[in-house]
């Protein structure tokens, strides 16, 4: 049977068909642009978005199990319901859905409240899911890495609660590894929630010192100004986005984005390694540089 990934050309989306052909299953990508679509052989690709029902009813036929995962925009919670009853009426009865952890908790963040509301319509619904709730991503410093290299300053308000953060890479993987779970069972698996987190939860401290270590020089930590941050962003993103993450990173500041205990153990478990570091990122990522 075939397992259907939607938000296949993101930086989760391509890990987990990645991950998913390694373990030979049949992959099928979902994807806006064809062009974008640089896949290892044997995935088979349907153009089309989760508001376009016509493709989505093309795209889940014969489809056994769903990597339900949306990108942060105005309609996010519509295409994920829309996407649903699509699913139902296709017969699909196996799901993974990318949340985000803390959903319930920032409550007022739009795009986590819209995850929120996704996982309830999947109870709802009566939908058999895996629900993954990961931690900030690491690799959303890719794109403030000219900042920390340039100008030696780490510029995320994250505050010092403390952010699990985890590497794409691992994500990916744990969603092929549900996916499949799920495709192997011979009847439904019950619903499962599974945050998702990388081995150390970091503070601003701790992360402009990671930095400060691995590039041999002194790296500051830009502050917790959230205010400031969502100025930053409306240069290069929309003002109802840039609102959107400001409001986040208050919640950074707050509250932290801490795992519970007993996660690290489990997704280490599960993957039967060790969850990628911070350092072993910024490592990486000074490497290219």
């Amino acid at each position: 049977m075939t397992i259907l990934v939607t938000g296949a050309t993101g930086n989760v989306g391509r890990q987990v068909v990645e991950q998913l052909t390694k373990r030979g299953a049949d992959v099928r990508a979902l994807v806006r642009d064809p062009a974008k679509a640089n896949f290892p052989t044997g995935v088979s690709v349907v153009q089309g978005d989760l508001l376009d029902v016509d493709s989505l009813r093309t795209a889940f036929d014969g489809v056994s199990t769903l990597f339900l995962l949306n990108a942060v925009v105005p309609d996010e919670f519509t295409q994920a319901l829309v996407a649903l009853n699509v699913a139902r009426d296709a017969g699909i009865e196996r799901i993974v859905y990318l949340s985000v952890i803390h959903s319930d908790v920032y409550v007022n963040v739009p795009h986590f409240a819209g995850k929120f509301g996704v996982e309830r319509m999947l109870q709802q619904m009566g939908f058999n899911a895996t629900i993954l709730r990961p931690a900030y991503f690491m690799d959303n410093d890719v794109t403030i890495k000219d900042v920390v290299f340039q100008h030696g300053v780490y510029p995320m308000p994250i505050g010092s609660k403390g952010l699990a953060m985890i590497d794409a890479r691992d994500i990916g993987e744990i969603a092929a590894l549900e996916l499949i779970r799920r495709e192997s069972s011979a009847t439904p698996l019950p619903t499962e929630v599974i945050n998702l987190v990388g081995p150390d939860t970091l503070t601003s401290t701790d992360v402009s010192g990671i930095w400060s270590d691995v590039l041999g020089r002194s790296i500051a930590y830009g502050g917790d100004d959230p205010a400031a941050f969502e100025r930053n962003l409306r240069n290069f993103m929309p003002a109802w986005m840039a609102y959107d993450m400001r409001l986040m990173s208050e919640r950074f500041v707050s509250d932290g984005m801490r795992p519970e205990s007993g996660d690290v153990e489990r997704l280490t478990a599960l993957l039967g390694r060790p969850l990628r570091s911070y350092r072993a990122f910024a490592s990486e990522l000074a490497l290219v540089a």
